[in-house]
């Protein structure tokens, strides 16, 4: 089974959020490619809304135990939120 540490897609979350790291950390490559589009094709004021995204999904990740977080974000695959 595909492991993912939710200290890592936390932070990436929080301190890159604008740009989707932490969904390619976790291998969302649809919402990660969305969340970058939406930050760079609105020249930046998407970026602000994308981040905010990336901040409360990291708080999110790292309040969930590490069972939860691998069985909601890394096995069963929930994109956003």
């Amino acid at each position: 089974m595909n492991q993912k540490d939710k200290l890592t897609a936390g932070l990436l979350g929080i301190f890159l959020g604008a740009l989707g790291i932490h969904k390619f950390y976790l291998g969302y490559k649809t919402e990660g490619i969305i969340m970058i589009v939406v930050s760079l094709a609105t020249c930046g004021i998407g970026a602000s809304v994308m981040s905010i995204i990336g901040l409360v999904e990291g708080i999110i990740y790292l309040t969930k135990s590490d069972e939860e977080f691998q069985y909601m974000y890394v096995e069963n695959y929930k994109g956003w939120f």
